[in-house]
């Protein structure tokens, strides 16, 4: 490339940057507008909002299938022992369902994190790219269903009109989905949206996988059976394991653990029996193999873990179950 040339695609790079860089205070100053302090939901059903003036304590959750944009502050959320950071220059997306530990790292109450939440459907994905509009290179192999990619101008701007529209009720019901498809639309051109298009082909391996993920779902208190489970997904067990592990990151029995726990977790919380009864009611045996991994994965027994969660809770800081 001569020098015109360079700096052509230079000043190119600088003038999407400033774009983006507006259409990002923009969005905070609308997240701001419809968002009180916590995480809600808006009249558009798949958009949520969240606004925390302080730093959150860890939460786990299983994480739907959804993109996550912050418009001001910063999170770090956690699969297995990876680390995903981002903020306002980034956004992360979740293709399948993952069990996840997630917390604010930057928020005030005079710059409160402010971010939103827009649930995926991957009928709708698979639907976009059977209508030959979001044609992407098609990945060869599983990758992992959580990634972290620059936001780029044409996407924030697709999401600023969806943002905009409550503001005008009447036209939900019409615009939404035509914003949301053109948010698919840019995800899946965007440099990584291969990654969110195997999730929605039917004869991806990864397509197996979440059929494996929604059998241990379902079925998360019984014991698990690989053989069992690799035959439903229509795998070899071998197979099973191996790109189950590339797309979650953990293998089904740590899945089916993380399921487990999170969801005893929560029956502590809603006062749901002591820890023995919890951990019966999602599957252990033994109270004190509950309690071990129990203490392993949340950093205290049950008890000593649902008081602080109370505590917390008191304070308005808790966050049980609650990605955003």
């Amino acid at each position: 490339m001569n020098n015109s040339g360079s700096m052509q695609g230079t000043t190119q790079e600088a003038a999407a940057e400033q774009a983006a860089s507006l259409q990002q205070i923009e969005l905070a100053r609308l997240i701001a507008q419809y968002a009180t302090e916590g995480i809600h939901q808006t009249a558009i059903a798949p958009l949520h909002l969240a606004r925390l003036s302080q730093p959150s304590a860890p939460a786990h959750a299983l994480h739907k299938p959804a993109l996550c944009i912050i418009a001001q502050g910063q999170k770090q959320t956690m699969l297995a022992d990876e680390v995903y950071i981002y903020n306002p220059t980034q956004y992360l997306v979740v293709s399948v369902d993952l069990p996840v530990t997630g917390h604010v790292t930057q928020a005030t109450p005079e710059q409160p994190y402010l971010s939103l939440r827009l649930d995926l459907d991957p009928k709708e994905i698979g639907d976009l790219i059977m209508a030959g509009e979001g044609h992407v290179k098609k990945a060869d192999l599983p990758a992992r269903g959580m990634f972290v990619s620059k936001a780029n101008s044409s996407l924030l701007d697709a999401v600023l009109r969806l943002m905009q529209l409550l503001a005008t009720p009447k036209d939900i019901a019409v615009l939404a989905p035509l914003a949301i498809r053109e948010i698919l639309y840019r995800l899946l051109q965007d440099e990584q949206g291969g990654m969110l298009q195997q999730i929605a082909m039917s004869d991806s391996q990864a397509q197996h996988v979440v059929k494996a993920i929604e059998l241990i779902k379902r079925d998360y208190r019984l014991p698990l059976r690989i053989e069992n489970l690799a035959r439903e997904a229509n795998m070899s067990s071998s197979s099973l394991h191996h790109h189950f592990k590339a797309v979650t990151a953990m293998t089904p029995l740590q899945y089916q653990k993380q399921l487990r726990l999170q969801e005893a977790r929560r029956l502590l919380f809603a006062q749901v029996g002591d820890a023995a009864t919890a951990g019966h009611l999602v599957g252990y045996e033994s109270p004190s193999q509950f309690s071990r991994e129990y203490n392993r994965m949340f950093g205290s027994p049950p008890a000593r873990d649902v008081a602080r969660l109370r505590a917390a809770g008191a304070t308005g800081t808790a966050a049980v179950g609650s990605p955003a």
